[in-house]
């Protein structure tokens, strides 16, 4: 299948660009950034009205992965206009283009929609309630994707894994931090559900082939704090867990709102697909394997130097 990725410099989208070309075919959408990448590169500003036309007409996929938006909480609360620029009304265009051209859409959401005042696990019949700029702009991408295009898939994710600057994921702050014996704060009281950037790729590629749409969750089956997830990274590194201090996100002294509570169900994911989606030390098992075998270095020299 052909595949169109935008959004391809980002985490999710370098890794899945690099998880299916062996057998898809991808192109990426990207403003510039990606000089050396061993698959076809459109070189187009999304934000641009035109632009989406422009690519869809010149790579005639069969599929459409939308990795692109503004994911950086502070920066969403800084520059709303651009939030809702990249976040609802770029989905939006996508969907109702894609629709008209009969090509299938994934469009990838956040976890970030609730508030996490819930005891216990979300499922796909919650009500939303988000918190901040960045949580609010990607609901609103949801609704604006399934009112344009019901068939497209929605996928509200979490994930990590290694990306073009190291700086992306949170697995790679723990992972430099530890590797330069750094201390660092890890939060006890924020519960999520990370998934490796490359398990979502594949998950995402067997939903498109299985037919399915609507709104999925898609994020890692145990749910943890993220001092337990850097203690996590740390023990896989054999690194020193103590050099992470428990803290609260009361104190984080962030800009934008954090909910507490972001554990998902994922049974309506692997009920339709009929399998239960990987677990956690095997999604970091492969993360240790990919720095063992320069995967963080080949990525980024997909980029120029």
């Amino acid at each position: 299948m052909k595949i169109l990725l935008t959004g391809v410099s980002g985490l999710l989208g370098i890794n899945f660009a690099q998880e299916m070309m062996g057998g898809h075919e991808i192109i990426g959408v990207d403003r510039g950034k990606l000089t050396r990448a061993p698959f076809r590169v459109l070189k187009q500003d999304l934000l641009d009205p035109r632009a989406v036309d422009a690519v869809l007409d010149a790579a005639q996929p069969d599929w459409v992965v939308n990795c692109a938006a503004l994911a950086d909480l502070d920066a969403c609360e800084n520059d709303p206009d651009l939030a809702k620029r990249l976040n609802t009304d770029l989905p939006r265009r996508l969907a109702r283009a894609c629709k008209a051209r009969n090509i299938q859409l994934v469009h990838i959401s956040t976890d970030a929609v609730f508030d996490g005042e819930k005891e216990g696990f979300y499922t796909e019949d919650d009500k939303p309630n988000p918190l901040g700029v960045y949580a609010k702009t990607k609901l609103d991408g949801e609704w604006a994707v399934l009112t344009e295009n019901p068939s497209a898939i929605v996928a509200r994710v979490n994930f990590y894994g290694w990306s073009l600057s190291g700086r992306r994921s949170l697995a790679e702050f723990f992972y430099h931090n530890l590797s330069h014996n750094k201390s660092m704060s890890g939060f006890t009281d924020v519960v999520f559900c990370p998934m490796l950037a490359n398990d979502t790729a594949r998950l995402l590629v067997k939903m498109l082939k299985r037919g399915l749409g609507g709104l999925y969750h898609l994020v890692g089956a145990q749910a943890m704090s993220k001092y337990q997830f850097g203690v996590e990274i740390a023990r896989k590194f054999r690194m020193r867990e103590s050099d992470i201090t428990p803290k609260s996100v009361s104190f984080s002294g962030l800009l934008a709102r954090r909910a507490n509570n972001l554990w998902l169900s994922t049974n309506k994911l692997s009920t339709d697909l009929g399998e239960n989606l990987p677990d956690f030390s095997t999604g970091l098992d492969e993360f240790y394997t990919q720095f063992r075998q320069g995967y963080p270095q080949k990525i980024r020299s997909y980029q120029q130097a």
